[in-house]
């Protein structure tokens, strides 16, 4: 029979510690509790442990757990003993609550106060937030911590080497974030900071403390601090400044109305965008009342606080040491140096969307928007000059549309679901499940009606492959495309003649690069072939817009490994042709440029700022009157799906050094597709290319930090020196988990299964 014998028993208001001692043949440990009464135990059972040491303590005490500082571990499995666990005569544990108040930043740069658990694995967490937020597809996001500028000055080993010469303490994968603040204790002015009620975990004798980001210890409102305690609710606090109106939208000034189709557009019943209603008053600094509606708006401006914390890298090197954020994803936050109040960023890890659909993803839509358009502000992805003001263009729609009534978002079947009964939107759902799962009808393709043949593409159009000491010459030659390759003949007579192509091209994992000026009639395509040698640089020029939007989608598909036969190709000839159209230059803009405050910081990356001095404003009005016709959602996803259509889409880089080698080279991995491409690191020639398909099997030596990747035409081995091991290791399985989606089994997330492919554990 198992003895509980307290040594010492007493009531305390602050932190205790009883000595650990044998006590009849049992083991006597140091424990600290949030509240209560303290005393030594012996026995086997956390669970048992548990129970006897709040029997007699009438607290709701369901929440807490036992955290293990020196371990840096959670001890959770209340089924197992003390002893499998390691727990020592010495060992001091942590009895504290498992839900504690974290800052996050959403991608829309915005600071929320959530409540969440920092016992659970980090992909859990990101489930229940992402739940509480209204977003859809939480297994495209993940957690990151905020970067400072000396972060992106040495590589993540570097860092490590610096900080175990300072004697540092580095606990988990990626704890590069500085320990030292201001704000280490409880209290900030004067008060007790809400959360966790007398939670031990910032105490200064923990050597995991992880530095709080400046202003990042908000006193919650008293109000809702009956709702912070409790560990069912989650908590929604805006810590950050927010504008008079949820969109954001700019001063207007008073020489008129900024766009004559700014009232309502006559779609019928409209739904205006909610107003912020926080604590009770608008433009408070409270909670939100409905996060999921306010979300989907984000401000025009971010506050000053997240503007001053933004990066700009300006070399690729610096973009990929931005990586080293990324947390681990088997592991809780608070094993990865995170203690309460302290600031994580909320952002899209994947970019691989699922399933984009208006009617239900208003702030998923709204927050993919807004990351999209801080990489492309903060220059983490390049553009081209008309493609810079195009998406300014966007952005100067999405701003106005903020503030005017919008349509209620349609289904595919193309009816709305406001205003019907239950039996109506019943069938409306049947009928959305009958286009969904019909698909598209393959004789409706533009390259012919005729299913039984292999369709093809040809065409007269002009070729050149770069030489040495040559000049730039085009060649006009007879082109086909059919089953993933290229041919290339001198005539067309030749070609039905039967004679061999002069240069055939294989598509597949080629890299496709546009090269469009549509002032002066370019239209050209960049094709980067794999060879032996490395990568062969080849150029095809097109005619006309509705030529090289053919010829585009076609290469684009054949990178990726499908043929002109995919239901994707008319789709993506149409998506290239609306981008192309929002380019075009106007003649004159469509609103005055006195009738909007624009301030051209806020819509264009610096490199083009310096370029454009003084024609901005013009400029951007210009390209506004090619999407003036907009609403609100509309601009939103032709903003989205321009930045995907952009070459550095989905680029994630990684700085490595392979076996064999002495310098450093960046590693590509690429979007949905996960594309692997090794990029010598000071020419910048790609010297290896290869599609998802073409990998076997990766392989991570976790002692030494190695990581081998198994292809068709080989073996590489190479060791991440911008981030540890884990976070390339993550992105590969992660896009390989991503990829097996499907419409018929989206309804639960396997997380099982995401764990086997990023963690490491079979």
């Amino acid at each position: 029979m198992l003895k509980a014998q307290p040594l010492r028993r007493t009531t305390w208001d602050g932190q205790i510690c009883c000595g650990g001692a044998a006590v009849d043949g049992g083991v006597g440990f140091g424990l600290w509790m949030t509240s209560g009464r303290v005393r030594k135990w012996e026995g086997p059972k956390m669970g048992c442990f548990r129970y006897r040491i709040l029997c007699d303590i009438a607290i709701d005490w369901s929440d807490h757990a036992l955290w293990w500082p020196s371990r840096n571990i959670w001890l959770c499995r209340t089924r197992s003993t003390l002893d499998q666990c390691g727990v020592q005569a010495d060992a001091l544990l942590e009895f504290t609550p498992m839900h504690k108040m974290l800052r996050v930043q959403l991608p829309d740069l915005r600071y929320m106060n959530c409540r969440v658990n920092f016992s659970i694995d980090t992909i859990s967490t990101v489930i229940n937030l992402c739940k509480e937020l209204g977003i859809r597809h939480p297994e495209e996001l993940s957690l990151c911590k905020p970067l400072e500028p000396k972060h992106l000055k040495n590589n993540y080993k570097d860092l490590k080497k610096r900080k175990a010469e300072n004697g540092a303490t580095s606990p988990d994968t990626n704890t590069f974030i500085h320990a030292s603040s201001s704000n280490n204790g409880h209290r900030h002015n004067g008060d007790d900071v809400g959360g966790s009620s007398n939670s031990l975990d910032r105490s200064p004798a923990s050597p995991f403390l992880c530095a709080p980001v400046a202003g990042s210890h908000q006193r919650p409102p008293s109000s809702d601090s009956g709702l912070a305690s409790s560990p069912n609710h989650s908590h929604h606090n805006v810590s950050g400044p927010i504008t008079s109106t949820p969109g954001g939208t700019w001063k207007r000034s008073p020489h008129g109305d900024a766009n004559g189709s700014l009232g309502s557009p006559g779609y019928g019943t409209a739904i205006s965008p909610p107003s912020l209603v926080l604590n009770g008053t608008p433009n408070g600094g409270g909670s939100f009342f409905d996060s999921s509606s306010s979300l989907a708006y984000s401000p025009a401006a971010p506050s000053p606080e997240a503007k001053t914390k933004l990066l700009r890298p300006k070399t690729l090197v610096e973009r990929a040491r931005l990586n080293v954020a990324w947390l681990d994803s088997s592991l809780s936050i608070m094993e990865q140096g995170v203690r309460e109040f302290d600031t994580l960023c909320l952002r899209f890890k994947f970019y691989c969307f699922y399933d984009l659909n208006p009617k239900y993803d208003a702030v998923r839509i709204n927050q993919i928007y807004e990351q999209a358009k801080w990489q492309l502000l903060n220059e983490e992805i390049d553009c081209t000059e008309e493609e810079m003001l195009m998406f300014a263009a966007l952005q100067v729609q999405v701003n106005l549309q903020a503030g005017s009534p919008q349509p209620m978002p349609l289904d595919e079947s193309g009816s709305s679901s406001l205003g019907i009964d239950d039996d109506d939107e019943i069938d409306a759902a049947l009928t959305d499940l009958q286009v969904t799962l019909e698909g598209t009808n393959i004789t409706s393709s533009s390259l012919g009606e005729d299913i039984t043949q292999v369709p093809e593409l040809c065409d007269y159009l002009r070729f050149f492959k770069p030489k040495r000491f040559t000049l730039k010459a085009y060649k006009r030659l007879w082109f086909t495309c059919r089953d993933l390759h290229l041919s290339l003949y001198k005539t067309k007579d030749d070609a039905m003649k039967g004679i061999d192509p002069s240069h055939t091209i294989n598509l597949k994992g080629c890299e496709v690069t546009s090269d469009v000026n549509l002032a002066s009639r370019k239209f050209g395509i960049k094709l980067e072939v794999p060879s032996p040698e490395g990568m062969s640089e080849m150029w095809i020029r097109c005619d006309s817009e509705e030529q090289y939007a053919k010829w585009m989608a076609a290469c684009r598909l054949g990178a990726k490994g499908r043929s002109l036969a995919d239901s994707s190709y008319d789709a993506e000839v149409k998506s290239i042709v609306a981008f192309l159209n929002m380019q075009r230059p106007a003649p004159s803009p469509a609103i005055s440029p006195d009738s909007l405050d624009i301030n051209p910081d806020d819509y264009i990356a610096p490199k083009f700022l310096r370029k454009l001095k003084g024609k901005l404003v013009h400029r951007i009005l210009e390209a506004h009157t090619n999407v003036k016709s907009l609403n609100l959602t509309e601009a939103k996803m032709n903003y989205i799906r321009a930045w995907q259509s952009l070459p550095d889409y989905g680029v994630s880089l990684f700085v490595v050094k392979f076996m064999g080698h002495r310098k450093e080279e960046l590693a590509w991995n690429v979007n949905w597709e996960v594309k692997h491409m090794m990029v010598q690191f000071e020419e910048g020639n790609i010297v290896f290319s290869c599609l998802s398909a073409d990998c076997k099997a990766w392989n991570v030596n976790w002692e030494v930090k190695h990581m081998m990747v198994q292809f068709e035409e080989g073996n590489i081995v190479f060791s991440c020196l911008s981030a540890d091991c884990k976070v390339i290791h993550e992105f590969i399985g992660g896009y390989i988990f991503l990829s097996m989606r499907s419409k018929e089994a989206n309804q639960s997330l396997n997380l099982e299964l995401f764990h086997k492919l990023t963690g490491g554990w079979a």
